[in-house]
Formats: structure tokens, sequence, C-alpha cells
């Protein structure tokens, strides 16, 4: 099991409590230090079963600044995420082939 994660975001905290609770030790990816490449992150949104722009979080300041009201290509979505990992919904718990979005924390229930 593998979580993206960001320690500073009290939903990523409670998912990998959650996680922890279980008794499964996930493999962390600090998203933020350690961004997820173009490969990766089109891996991530085919097992999510969603377009980028729908992993953008978009309350961002940088989504605000640079983005907002903008039509771009799931490519250019794909960058914008890899330039500013910021706007990566968080956090993302992969198992297998499947992934989630951990918003609410219990979602990651359908994983465990």
């Amino acid at each position: 099991m593998k979580i993206y994660h960001n320690p500073r975001c009290r939903k990523s905290r409670e998912t990998l409590a959650l996680i922890e609770s279980a008794g499964i030790e996930p493999q962390i990816v600090l998203y933020l230090d350690d961004v997820p490449t173009k490969k990766e992150l089109k891996a991530i949104l085919k097992m999510l079963d969603i377009d980028a722009e729908s992993l953008i979080r978009k309350g961002e300041a940088v989504y605000k600044q640079e983005y907002k009201g903008k039509t771009l290509s799931e490519s250019e979505w794909i960058q914008a995420m890899i330039d500013h990992p910021k706007l990566i919904e968080r956090p993302i718990v992969i198992k297998d082939d499947q992934a989630i979005i951990g918003r609410p924390p219990e979602n990651v229930q359908a994983l465990l």
C-alpha cells in the first residue's frame, strides 16, 4: 500500500492513521518533495478513473492565480501538477491497481 501524503494536512494525517491502525505500514510518498512523474500521475488518474482536472485542488492560491477560469488539456493539467504539486488533491492511497482519495479519510476503508 502506498500513500501520497502531506504531513501538514489534517485529512492526510487522519488517513495515514487509519491505515496504520489496520496494522499496515504503507510506503509513504511525500509528494511535495518527491513529485510524481507524468507517467505516475497518468497511472494514478487511471486507477482513480478521473480526469486530471478533477485531481486539482481548486482552493490553492496557485490555482486561483494561474489556472482559474482556464481550459487546459489533460496533458497541461498533469504538467501543472508536476510544476505545482500543491495542486494535487490529497491524500491518494494506492493498493495493487486500486486508488482512492482520502477525503474523507474513511474512504480508505475500501482498500483495507
